[in-house]
């Protein structure tokens, strides 16, 4: 799921509608439709240590917040008095006073540079907008520097979107084609887990008849790492200094 995709509210929450259903942001959880939203913070809480500290947590390369930063908003969360947090932090209450100031700077300015990025983008040309390519080798090429239109277009001529999941119809020959064919079927397998061979083999089998095939490849373009035995593959997380 790519949480850069959510709305802030989303973000807040925890969760998100997927199909109609409620469905965790950090493990792909779902419930059904109805779900009261008790359920959700329980499981939030319960697994992923709450909404707050999950976002506050959250291994993206989004999140430039330090350790000592995500230490600072999780004790904010809890409601405790500046008082009672510079004593167990060991500074003084005007130091934890800046810190709050300083956080709420950041957020002004982040509000002021939201709201510019789309008045400036929001009638951006779709056939020059590059696809927000989740995963990417270190060292990136032209290969990457693909526009949403061909992505689209690729994926209408590749795929056959009336099964569930995806079914792709032929492999293409073309590298920019084989990156947004891998974008696609990459976004099938759940982030934030490890799996066994079967396991991958198992999310791939009912889109492409090669699995194994695809497989490999979505290892070479860095969209899966595996440990050197094979016993387990998790989907690439890209590094914040990306």
């Amino acid at each position: 799921m790519d949480l850069t995709k959510l709305t802030l509210t989303d973000l807040q929450h925890g969760w998100t509608l997927v199909d109609r259903q409620p469905t965790c942001l950090y493990c792909g959880k779902n419930w059904p439709e109805n779900t009261a939203p008790a359920t959700l913070q329980a499981h939030l809480a319960q697994v992923h240590g709450g909404a707050i500290a999950a976002l506050i947590d959250l291994d993206s390369r989004y999140n430039t917040l330090t350790a000592k930063q995500r230490d600072l908003l999780k004790a904010f969360a809890t409601g405790i008095k500046d008082r009672d947090l510079a004593e167990q932090t060991g500074v003084t209450a005007a130091t934890i006073r800046h810190q709050k100031f300083t956080f709420r700077e950041k957020a002004k300015q982040a509000k002021l540079y939201l709201a510019t990025y789309q008045a400036v983008f929001a009638q951006e040309d779709p056939h020059e907008r590059l696809l927000d390519v989740p995963q990417h080798p270190r060292d990136p090429d032209d290969r990457w520097l693909i526009t949403e239109d061909e992505a689209a277009k690729t994926l209408q001529r590749y795929f056959d979107f009336t099964h569930d999941p995806v079914q792709l119809k032929r492999w293409p020959k073309k590298q920019k084609a084989v990156i947004v064919v891998l974008t696609r079927i990459i976004a099938e397998i759940p982030t934030h887990q490890q799996f066994t061979e079967p396991q991958i083999n198992a999310y791939l089998r009912p889109i492409y008849f090669d699995y194994t095939m695809v497989r490999r490849f979505l290892i070479e373009y860095h969209f899966l790492q595996r440990t050197p035995d094979g016993t387990a593959y998790w989907r690439t997380v890209p590094n914040r200094k990306d």
